[in-house]
């Protein structure tokens, strides 16, 4: 009897353990929801702040404006849309009030087809932005920001951007839609646009893809036009869609890189097609 009494009390003992850990795990959980919703709920009102404080215009071209159209290095058919992009406005942003809450602001990001709209900051690692916001409060949410080793006003050959894949499509949670054919059908959708302080730019998506984690596809600069050509080779190739763009050792490419779960990347790589120096 004794022997079934002692079995008894370690059964209890161990069911009581497990229900212990069931409600410690369901607490936890319960707070990091709160908590994950309430910096939800600051990104939003942060997004809708700097969007109502933003003026950004749509730059028709004239005489005035001094653009420079990158000339590909190999003919590119009529039938290509690239002739429809070169010819698309590019957008101008007044950074006076943005500077105002953050003066680390480095310009602002469009991508058709998502709600990809931001500034995008830069810090002086690429660790300070995954938890704070725009305005530097810390928020699990982070903000869109610029790879610490780029220089804006002095394009690298691999520009790159950052931002968390939220699942309310906010930051980059939206670029995940890139790999839907709804997406990659339109072509209109093919377009990546920058202003920042200095210049505004017209980017062409030539490779979008879905990847195990990696950081081969977050170089900077090259030893060399073979070691970078290779390099934007092995991008097209991975790509989910054919968008039958060509890329040359003059190129710059713009880079978008988020999360698509806890192990996987979605990444997103443009070549520059357009520029135009502010007046």
């Amino acid at each position: 009897m004794k022997v079934k009494k002692r079995k008894l009390k370690w059964k209890n003992l161990i069911v009581l353990i497990i229900l212990l850990l069931c409600f410690i795990f369901l607490f936890a959980s319960i707070i990091n929801l709160l908590i994950w919703k309430f910096h939800s709920l600051k990104t939003s009102t942060q997004i809708k702040k700097v969007q109502q404080i933003t003026i950004i215009e749509q730059i028709v071209e004239t005489t005035e404006n001094i653009t420079q159209i990158i000339a590909p290095e190999i003919e590119i058919p009529k039938t290509n849309p690239y002739w429809d992009y070169i010819n698309m406005n590019l957008i101008n942003v007044d950074f006076t009030n943005l500077k105002q809450i953050n003066s680390s602001t480095r310009g602002w990001i469009q991508v058709s087809g998502t709600n990809i709209n931001y500034p995008f900051v830069q810090s002086d690692d690429n660790a300070y932005y995954l938890n704070h916001s725009f305005d530097k409060s810390y928020n699990s949410a982070g903000w869109v920001f610029l790879d610490y080793r780029n220089n804006i006003n002095n394009l690298s050959q691999n520009t790159i951007i950052y931002a968390h894949g939220r699942i309310d499509n906010t930051m980059f949670g939206s670029l995940k839609n890139t790999l839907e054919p709804s997406w990659l059908n339109d072509t209109n959708n093919h377009i990546v646009k920058l202003s920042t302080e200095n210049e505004n730019t017209l980017w062409q998506v030539f490779s979008i893809y879905r990847i195990p984690t990696t950081n081969d596809y977050i170089k900077v600069n090259f030893a060399n036009n073979n070691t970078f050509k290779a390099w934007t080779e092995m991008l097209i190739n991975r790509s989910v869609h054919n968008f039958n763009t060509s890329i040359s050792a003059n190129d710059n490419v713009l880079t978008l890189s988020t999360c698509y779960n806890n192990t996987e990347k979605v990444v997103l790589h443009a070549k520059l097609i357009k520029r135009e120096k502010r007046q």
